[in-house]
């Protein structure tokens, strides 16, 4: 299913002209070779470009159509018209000049295969080229001595003549692609992918661009031990797919993985998305909804809503139909080859709808020092990661099962819970991120009705739920220490939290108490006013305290804390 929805993807892209045509492929080029009609060197062009990399500006190499480069593991196999220094020249600092010479000789011997019968100049300037070229003088030459040592770093080399890569020399690339179409061999089957009967990939083109994998590239399909293969079969024959169908499904997957702009990385898991038809609005929608934090909460709500309703959106410029189908794919490393944590495939209506139902569930009161209108998945993630650590990533397999819940609309994983709770414990510290993600935990995953009453966007001053009453009373607790105590750098959050959430009768005792002590260093007027609000919030206790609350008891208690302390704030503010 995955290969057929990405085989259809690169014909969109193909219709909208904007991805390379079979027997082609974008690479990345560093430099271009300037060929007289000689066949002589005479410059260097430097086609390398300025990107902003966050707070810095990098130069990185210019993306480039060029004829499909061969799969290389350990041999020598050369490309045709753009290759590395090794090949095109000759020269590299590898320190195995045998080897290097072994390369020159067969891109010479590719190009003089290819093009002795090309009538055009272009053609004919290379030729020259490959027969003139001495590799033993490379370091020296006029053209390559200011870059040398650039060059020897690495990096792709593509030949050109007059004011274009020879690459679009018209009759080059009809010799090309004339090329390709002979060099299709294999055993003839029933591509699995189109359901076309033609010739086997046995090896399938690389996907590059996947965090942790591989730099020059790792396998989606591959065989390559007895253990993974039937009935005789060897490499791509254990599941045919044809060779179209191997080129088309892996770049439209490397396209994907290329754009910066729709491509996210949550855990070790890299995402991309994308939508029937090939329009990029759709992923813009995605991408702000779940990743963007500057993108306002109530745009993304309302576009939401209205794509839930079946009515059809304007986004970025563009408009979104919620018939569309729309595709969600996350891809992790696997030494040589890549696996799949997830592929989600429905309507954009319903992605729609299950977005804005996960943003009503977390929303809650914040505190005004917090400007993000929404938090992202990754925000999320990060409420569970102890920031201090050595290596503070959440779990990988966090991240895709929240990604997942989130665009099913299904349950939250325990995993986002058990995190969430572990740090309130281990910080004692209720952030508005953690708060949300409670809320939206009970609200989705729990069907306790008494509970899913007090997980409101702000308090609920009428609940008599003795958890969220308790918390309520500790964040008053705590004020009356803090107001007694200006200053005071330690409060009874930081050595009474868990255990007034988990063992409410042995701790509450002493803390009112110790709120008598304090509220009699209060003048009269505020001394009243708290004296008030302790009475009211024990009148709310209508039972002996429970000697333990459940972890949904106690996760109840901090949200009365978070909602009671918010509340306190807000009336700082308004005073």
């Amino acid at each position: 299913m995955i290969l057929q929805v990405l085989t259809r993807h690169y014909e969109d892209l193909l219709e909208l002209g904007q991805i390379s045509r079979p027997g082609w492929s974008k690479a990345k080029v560093s430099w271009a070779m300037e060929l007289g009609d000689d066949g002589s060197l005479e410059g260097l062009i430097h086609l390398q470009r300025e990107v902003e990399r966050g707070k810095k500006t990098a130069i990185v190499p210019q993306e480039r159509e060029v004829p499909q480069p061969v799969k290389r593991s350990s041999g020598v196999a050369a490309n045709f018209l753009c290759d590395t220094s090794s090949y095109l020249l000759g020269a590299d600092t590898k320190g195995k000049p045998a080897r290097t010479a072994e390369c020159f000789a067969a891109s010479r011997a590719l190009h003089e295969k290819l093009l002795q019968d090309v009538q055009s100049p272009a053609a004919r300037a290379v030729l020259a080229f490959f027969a003139h070229w001495n590799p033993a003088a490379a370091a020296g030459h006029p053209a390559l001595r200011a870059d040398w040592e650039e060059l020897m770093k690495g990096g792709n080399l593509l030949l050109w003549y007059g004011d274009r890569p020879v690459s679009e020399d018209p009759a080059v690339r009809e010799c090309w692609q004339r090329t390709c179409a002979d060099s299709v061999e294999g055993e003839n089957a029933l591509c699995l992918v189109t359901g076309r009967r033609g010739a086997v990939a046995r090896l399938h083109p690389n996907i590059k661009g996947v965090v942790g994998a591989q730099s020059s590239g790792a396998a989606l399909v591959s065989f390559n031990a007895p253990a993974f293969c039937s009935y005789d079969h060897e490499q791509g024959d254990n599941a045919p797919t044809g060779e179209y169908a191997a080129f088309a499904y892996t770049t439209a997957l490397n396209e994907l993985l290329s754009d910066r702009e729709h491509t996210r990385r949550v855990g070790d898991t890299t995402i991309v998305c994308w939508a029937e038809g090939g329009s990029a609005a759709y992923q813009d929608f995605v991408m702000d909804s779940l990743y963007d934090d500057t993108v306002g909460e109530q745009d993304i709500l309302n576009a939401a809503r209205r794509l839930a309703d079946g009515e059809p959106v304007d986004w970025r410029d563009d408009r979104l139909n919620p018939d569309t189908r729309f595709y969600v794919l996350g891809l992790a490393p696997n030494a040589a080859r890549l696996s799949v944590r997830f592929f989600w495939q429905n309507t954009f209506g319903t992605l729609a709808a299950n977005v804005a139902r996960h943003y009503d569930q977390l929303e809650i009161v914040r505190p005004s020092f917090d400007k993000f209108p929404t938090l992202p998945v990754w925000r999320l993630l990060q409420e569970t990661v102890n920031k201090n650590a050595r290596n503070p990533e959440p779990n990988p397999r966090l991240a895709g099962d929240l990604l997942l819940a989130v665009l099913n609309g299904g349950p939250y994983p325990a995993t986002l819970l058990d995190g969430v709770v572990l740090r309130i414990r281990a910080e004692r510290d209720i952030t508005r991120g953690r708060a949300a993600i409670l809320k939206a935990w009970y609200l989705r995953n729990s069907q306790d009705e008494t509970l899913k009453e007090v997980m409101t966007v702000e308090l609920n001053e009428q609940s008599n739920y003795l958890p969220y009453v308790l918390g309520r009373l500790f964040a008053v607790l705590e004020a009356i220490q803090q107001r007694a105590n200006p200053g005071i750098n330690t409060t009874i959050k930081d050595r009474y939290f868990n255990s007034a959430s988990a063992t409410p009768a042995s701790v509450f005792p002493l803390l009112i108490n110790l709120a008598q002590k304090h509220l009699a260093k209060l003048d009269g007027g505020i001394s009243a006013y708290y004296n008030r609000r302790v009475t009211d919030l024990n009148a709310r206790i209508d039972r002996t305290l429970p000697a333990r609350l459940t972890l949904s008891e106690q996760s109840a208690f901090q949200i009365g804390y978070y909602h009671e302390t918010q509340k306190r704030y807000a009336k700082k503010e308004e005073q």
